[in-house]
């Protein structure tokens, strides 16, 4: 069975640039596991692991040689810097690779070299995911950041163009427990929460009332992209505090219609 929503990854280009921006901007504790990862794998992987929440997972490549190096490399080419990968974790990747595909989703052959297993976006409403063993990034957390004081990530915003529908690939498929669907008037959407049991929580939303300013971006998300991962939310105690510190060390930050945004490496983070 899946167990949790340990991490989501990002695709970036600068890996430097990226352990700064997290460690330095967001504040955030980050551990790089480059020296491991690069002879293994040919790619370098580093791991923002605050107290509370989802980790946020940075993956640069290194040696094009190499299987995980090429699939970033070729989504960086295509899509840019941005969320490459949803994580998941299961006593056993393999096996649950076996129940998935029973279940309907699109299950990949084992990459070369690779931890988990792959899981296509086509029957995820396009997301990548990935099935890792359990605690298969263990940070000996908990970890204090430092200011601006933002937590992991609490909630993975998916734009899908039927949130019902997409709430039985996510449920049935990956058997994780859902809420019931909302007609949330307010932001114009119809919304269904997916939850891990150890922790990790993605809301699919999908757009009723696209005069709404929320509805409207969900919906141009799905038209121009496909839908996919549309933010990730993170949360702190004061959250126009933590904005205004984001904006003085550089970071682009916006009320946008999810609320209080900043951009970096082609991801957008809300801010609750």
């Amino acid at each position: 069975m899946i167990t949790a929503l340990p991490r989501i990854a990002l695709a970036v280009r600068d890996f430097d640039a990226a352990l700064a921006t997290f460690r330095d901007t967001f504040g955030m504790p980050v551990f790089d596991f480059s020296d491991r990862t690069v002879p293994l794998l040919g790619a370098h992987v580093a791991m923002c692991a605050p107290a509370i929440g989802s980790n946020v997972e940075l993956m640069a490549p290194n040696d094009l040689g190499r299987p995980l190096s090429q699939a970033l490399q070729k989504f960086l080419d295509k899509r840019g810097e941005g969320i490459y990968a949803l994580m998941l974790e299961a006593p056993d990747p393999d096996a649950e690779a076996v129940e998935l595909a029973g279940r309907g989703l699109d299950v990949l052959p084992l990459m070369a070299g690779a931890g988990g297993r792959d899981v296509h976006p086509r029957s995820t409403h396009g997301v990548l995911v990935r099935v890792y063993p359990n605690d298969s990034a263990d940070t000996g957390g908990p970890h204090a950041g430092a200011a601006p004081g933002l937590s992991g990530i609490v909630r993975a915003v998916l734009a899908t163009a039927d949130a019902p529908a997409a709430a039985t690939a996510w449920g049935h498929g990956f058997g994780l427990a859902v809420d019931a669907t909302v007609h949330d008037a307010d932001r114009g959407v119809v919304s269904v929460t997916c939850r891990a049991p150890k922790g990790g929580v993605v809301e699919l939303v999908s757009a009723a009332d696209p005069s709404r300013p929320f509805a409207a971006a969900i919906e141009r998300s799905v038209k121009e992209q496909g839908g996919g991962l549309y933010a990730l939310v993170l949360r702190a105690a004061d959250p126009d505090a933590a904005l205004a510190t984001l904006a003085d060390r550089g970071a682009v930050t916006a009320t946008g219609p999810a609320g209080r945004e900043v951009t970096v490496f082609g991801t957008r983070f809300v801010i609750e």
